[in-house]
């Protein structure tokens, strides 16, 4: 089933059924979210709520967003202490699970909203990957965007953040906990673009 929210001026897409906005989330919890599960070549095989997928560290797909503003400065959030994987961390981009029935470019707005509060912004798909630890596995699509506006934290999500030019994340990398998956891909992005553009 999918549904077309309107918040604060922002139609985003959905899929699924945990209703959102902004600092809120209403109906079901995060656990119980109902998550893609991708096979080794990123074919869909099936749907599991998030709890499960988690407790078997089953493939799915995830989307990462990186946040700059037009002062090429990007966006590092805190997460929560309560977050099911990384909890406390660091991270260098919004996004999650993409949920059943969802695209990567609709997970990825839903999430970007959700987190940060951030809508009406183009996205631009910079590649898809796969990578595997030993507490996740996903297929991911990254995605970088410009916003510059007022931002709006899930309280459940993302504790702070801040701009920061990239200088100064890739020292905070050496003395915090950053999420190992997102600083993969703000590596990679780096290396295929040397430098940040948008």
């Amino acid at each position: 089933m999918r549904f077309c929210l309107f918040f604060d001026r922002c139609l985003i897409p959905f899929a699924g059924f945990r209703l959102f906005r902004a600092g809120r989330s209403y109906a079901m919890g995060t656990e119980d979210e109902i998550v893609t599960i991708v096979d080794e070549y990123n074919n869909v095989v099936g749907a599991l709520p998030r709890k499960e997928m988690r407790a078997n560290r089953l493939l799915h797909r995830a989307t990462y967003v990186t946040v700059f503003n037009p002062r090429e400065e990007l966006y590092v959030q805190k997460r929560t202490p309560t977050k099911d994987v990384f909890p406390g961390y660091y991270d260098v981009a919004a996004g999650g699970v993409v949920l059943e029935g969802e695209t990567y470019e609709q997970g990825a707005m839903r999430e970007l909203f959700e987190e940060l509060g951030i809508c009406g912004v183009s996205l631009r798909r910079l590649f898809d990957f796969h990578y595997e630890d030993q507490y996740i596995r996903v297929w991911g699509a990254a995605f970088s965007c410009v916003y510059d506006g007022e931002m709006v934290l899930q309280k459940d999500e993302v504790e702070s953040g801040a701009f920061l030019n990239i200088e100064e994340v890739l020292r905070l990398t050496e003395s915090e906990s950053f999420t190992p998956d997102g600083l993969y891909v703000l590596r990679r992005y780096l290396n295929d673009v040397g430098k940040v553009h948008y």
